[in-house]
């Protein structure tokens, strides 16, 4: 049995929550919630009640989890990255927009402690597949852009998955894509921010969860590749195969890819 600690109690954390409850092998034991006012209780859908609390390191020590999955904010994941090294608790993160040093904690932490630990800028399988046919296509197209649709809530621009949808883009080819660059441009900004060549344009609106296009075009044609997610449920099994993978691994797994076999 893995025991899994969830960081948030919003609506990511309790259909987390919900997830790992209906697995045979999976046992939820609190939640960590940066906003609470000391410590707490949630009584889950199923009639269960967890603890809640502020400090990630209380929750750890009461009930020692193997994992914690954070979907929260990247303000507070550097302290729940601090907290888990301390205490042996294995990370599962999908917090957009994670600082570059966080992210060398963790993979230095991890390595040194010999436990394993995931971060993903996506866990939709969709999405997965999508970056991964992305960065296969590069290699025949000299000009690219991408297209990210989310809801108005979104905290942070690009996406943490369009960043990396056109990093593994740029790291399949040789040279940075051919961009266009306009001799007038009538307002700073209006060919995107852009990446190796790659211009990002991001849209906020209500109604979006989350949707992304990858244009590419070349003489005579163009070639789209878009996914859209219509429900969070879209992340729970990349979430789950993350929690039982994480187990058996001895440093950072960057990318759910690494763990469906699309991995190198």
């Amino acid at each position: 049995m893995i025991r899994v600690a969830i960081c948030g109690t919003g609506t990511m954390g309790q259909l987390v929550l919900e997830t790992i409850e209906a697995q045979e092998d999976l046992q939820p034991v609190g939640f960590v919630e940066p906003l609470a006012q000391g410590d707490e209780e949630h009584r889950a859908s199923s009639g269960t009640t967890y603890g809640v609390h502020a400090d990630p390191n209380a929750l750890f020590e009461r009930t020692h989890p193997d994992v914690v999955v954070d979907f929260t904010n990247a303000q507070f994941t550097p302290a729940l990255v601090d907290a888990a090294l301390k205490h042996g608790v294995r990370p599962v993160i999908g917090t957009s927009g994670v600082d570059a040093a966080t992210i060398a904690k963790l993979r230095e932490g991890s390595a040194a402690a010999g436990r394993g630990a995931v971060y993903a800028a996506n866990f939709a399988i969709g999405a997965v597949l999508q970056m991964y046919m992305a960065a296969l296509a590069s290699r025949f197209f000299d000009s690219a852009e991408i297209i990210e649709l989310h809801h108005d809530r979104k905290v942070d621009a690009p996406s943490g998955t369009a960043l990396t949808t056109a990093r593994l883009m740029r790291a399949a080819r040789d040279s940075d894509f051919t961009m266009n660059v306009p001799a007038l441009e009538h307002l700073p900004g209006g060919r995107g921010a852009d990446t190796g060549g790659v211009p990002i344009h991001s849209v906020r609106l209500p109604g979006f969860v989350a949707s992304q296009e990858v244009i590419f075009g070349g003489f005579g044609q163009t070639l789209t590749l878009r996914h859209d997610t219509t429900g969070r449920e879209a992340f729970m099994p990349g979430v789950v195969i993350a929690v039982r993978e994480v187990m058996n691994r001895t440093g950072l797994v960057e990318g759910l890819d690494q763990l469906v076999g699309l991995g190198g």
